[in-house]
């Protein structure tokens, strides 16, 4: 059995049965640039505790999962002269058996999330089924953990530079639960609107608390996501994102940028076009 660092923070919450809201690690190292990264992550546990609950930020720190960081943690992953892997399913084993640094993906952190005892996860976007997506096959294995784990996950909504028609398509086929707080259409990450409706409405947090109840206690296996829209008056306009993504899209195509390289170079191409 892989041992996790629990932070004695996290610990005391889960043990005394108060909330605690999972946090990914790769906006850390892969998101955003130094220092905008460690003033986000630190910013984000800030906003948790001031909300009532107990943020727990998972990585990878020389080998060791911890959930729950220190300030030393943050500054290793918000460091660019660190080398911090980008860490999904499949990487998890090799990053612990390197003893390397690793920041966790959706799906990774999910993983840990899980193993831990955390029933909720907060992050910005989930990936999902990339353009042309239905030729290359480039899903994101963010998909096939909203399946298996009993996490409920909360974001945005998927990234806007994803397909987000055969997303949703996507996560129909293997029975994730979409709802959305306070809407009916799926969120696209820097936008409340997306033009797909459908999702499951709710109108309070105790709605959804509810559903997770129903859901789990059946027992249901499997993850939900819950898109929270950003606020109409942060959202950037949908004709300069996708003016922004076709931008991304056609030098990805033209200097073959593949694999998990592809999220983060989009992200970074459209920080620095807005």
């Amino acid at each position: 059995m892989i041992d996790i660092s629990v932070s004695k923070e996290v610990q005391s919450a889960l043990q005394g049965a108060k909330a605690v809201v999972a946090l990914e690690s790769t906006i850390i190292s892969h998101g955003l640039p130094f220092p905008q990264n460690l003033e986000t992550a630190i910013a984000l546990e800030e906003i948790i505790r001031e909300a009532g609950a107990t943020p727990a930020t998972i990585a990878i720190i020389n080998g060791q999962i911890k959930v729950g960081l220190c300030e030393a943690d943050l500054s290793i992953l918000s460091d660019p002269k660190q080398a911090v892997e980008k860490v999904s399913r499949r990487d998890l084993a090799r990053v612990i058996q390197n003893r390397g640094h690793g920041a966790t993906t959706v799906a990774a952190t999910m993983i840990v999330t899980e193993k831990t005892g955390i029933k909720v996860f907060a992050t910005g976007g989930i990936g999902g089924v990339h353009r042309g997506g239905n030729s290359t096959f480039d899903i994101s294995a963010d998909l096939q953990e909203l399946a298996r784990t009993n996490v409920c996950t909360v974001c945005a909504g998927p990234k806007a530079i994803l397909d987000l028609p055969l997303t949703m398509e996507y996560l129909e086929t293997l029975g994730v639960p979409v709802l959305g707080f306070k809407t009916d259409e799926l969120p696209a990450f820097w936008s409340p609107y997306s033009g797909i409706h459908g999702i499951m409405p709710c109108a309070t947090a105790a709605e959804i608390a509810a559903f997770l109840n129903i859901k789990w206690s059946f027992p249901l296996a499997g993850g939900v996501l819950v898109a929270n829209p950003v606020p109409v008056a942060d959202a950037i306009p949908q004709a300069d994102m996708q003016g922004w993504i076709d931008e991304a899209l056609a030098y990805i195509k033209d200097n073959n940028v593949s694999g998990k390289d592809i999220t983060p170079f989009m992200l970074d191409h459209i920080r620095t076009a807005s």
